[in-house]
């Protein structure tokens, strides 16, 4: 890939990992052949330091750019507070302005904090959880990030984290001392939730969940997380993140009457520049004062200018309808070109995060040969899909008929019995490894 890999071969001898974040690594695409490094973007179109342009029906950012590249919208409104001054002595009013609108958004909440990326704005609500509850134990569902409350759960199990988004994550580094402060139990399992809750009966600090992520939560769930909190004293913690803004305006808790102490958003909040907001009850939000939190970069005024002028446009132009339109569209397209090629995959996911998996021996090969032979078409791809106001009817057209294409020839390829011979490189990560 000319420059681009060229780069990324420097890049690993002198950044450890390669990447500063695990999601963009090469090797989790195409090894060898992806064009690690972007020169320009504009809406869902990518320009890599070869000057080759692809339309990027992957990943948009990691989930980051809503309403797609540049957006004019957010674009300038940052540019504004940037000539007015971005950091001061002072602090900016769009703090409060923010903060307001989030209230507006969330009856339920009174008061927030603010960060900068998903994974510190998650230890941030933990530290307040265990603040107010003066207990250590946090149960959790889903993946939360890269801190050490997270990571501690893999110290007594290292596969404890696997069914959570990302398996093989090393807690290398994480003190032994937290070992038993962090249990995850499976998403819309109420039964093996109660056996934690009586396991750890009266040391529970904190129950983290992401609101949904490939399967919509069921009634029994939500009412006993809710109700056991409520019962125990226990701070109930809803990791919006990934969810946030994609099914509504605001957090899709919302949606399923999932009331919590604190909600964290992050991502899509401000269309790729970076923030992250923690809300929750008074109540609870005022242990933040009792406890240290506080950090310079955490005043800077650009990630909230961006977070006001998307959440705005979300609103203004019915952004998450068009996702769910979008998806719903990629998801039978892509059922449809499995079908008519004879593929078996399964596909899972709400709409605007939409996945699929091919049901063979080696999914992993012919994920990456579809990532491979939709490149050679123009399309960053891969087996998931998050979808930006940026994606137009021209686009999915598009993309679908190259995956038509695509599933075709793996089809045959499978046929034939070795898929893996098609491949122009290696074959594709699926979790935490070390780079070599």
């Amino acid at each position: 890939m000319g420059k681009s890999q060229d780069l990324y071969k420097k890049a690993k001898k002198i950044i450890p990992g390669g990447t500063q974040l695990l999601s963009k690594r090469p090797e989790m695409f195409l090894p060898e052949l992806w064009p690690a490094y972007y020169e320009k973007a504009k809406g869902c179109e990518v320009w890599d330091l070869d000057g080759n342009k692809y339309v990027d029906m992957s990943y948009m950012g990691i989930g980051a750019c809503i309403l797609g590249y540049a957006d004019p919208d957010v674009n300038a409104a940052v540019k504004l507070v940037i000539d007015k001054g971005s950091m001061t002595t002072l602090n900016c009013p769009e703090e409060v302005e923010l903060t307001e609108l989030l209230i507006e958004l969330h009856p339920w909440a009174q008061m927030v904090r603010y960060a900068r990326t998903g994974g510190e704005a998650m230890a941030i609500a933990v530290r307040i959880a265990r603040a107010k509850t003066k207990k250590d134990i946090v149960l959790f569902c889903g993946y939360h990030g890269w801190h050490d409350w997270y990571l501690s759960a893999n110290l007594a199990d290292d596969r404890a984290l696997d069914g959570h988004f990302l398996p093989g994550l090393n807690p290398l580094g994480v003190p032994r001392s937290l070992k038993g402060t962090a249990f995850p139990f499976n998403y819309n399992d109420t039964k093996q939730f109660l056996k934690y809750v009586r396991k750890h009966k009266g040391k529970i600090g904190a129950i983290v969940v992401e609101t949904i992520r490939n399967f919509e939560p069921e009634k029994d769930f939500i009412e006993t997380i809710r109700q056991t909190a409520e019962r125990e004293g226990i701070v109930l913690v809803l990791d919006e993140i990934t969810s946030g803004w994609r099914m509504n305006v605001g957090g899709a808790h919302l949606i399923y009457k999932m009331e919590p102490d604190m909600a964290v958003f992050g991502k899509a909040i401000s269309n790729g520049f970076p923030m992250a907001a923690i809300i929750g009850k008074k109540s609870v939000m005022q242990s933040a004062q009792e406890s240290f939190i506080s950090s310079t970069y955490w005043t800077e005024r650009v990630g909230l200018a961006a977070a006001l002028a998307c959440i705005q446009k979300i609103k203004v132009q019915n952004v998450p309808q068009h996702l769910i339109t979008v998806g719903n569209k990629i998801k039978a397209g892509w059922q449809k070109a499995a079908d008519s090629s004879g593929l078996k995959i399964e596909v899972s996911g709400i709409p605007p995060l939409a996945h699929f998996e091919f049901q063979y021996a080696k999914p992993l090969v012919l994920k990456t040969l579809y990532t491979q032979l939709m490149l050679e078409r123009g399309f960053l791809a891969s087996t998931g899909y998050y979808a930006s106001y940026a994606h137009k009817q021209e686009h999915v057209d598009a993309y679908l008929r190259a995956t038509d294409e695509a599933f075709v020839f793996i089809a045959k390829a499978v046929e034939e019995g070795d898929s893996e011979k098609y491949l122009n490189g290696p074959v594709c990560h699926s979790g935490f490894k070390r780079l070599t």
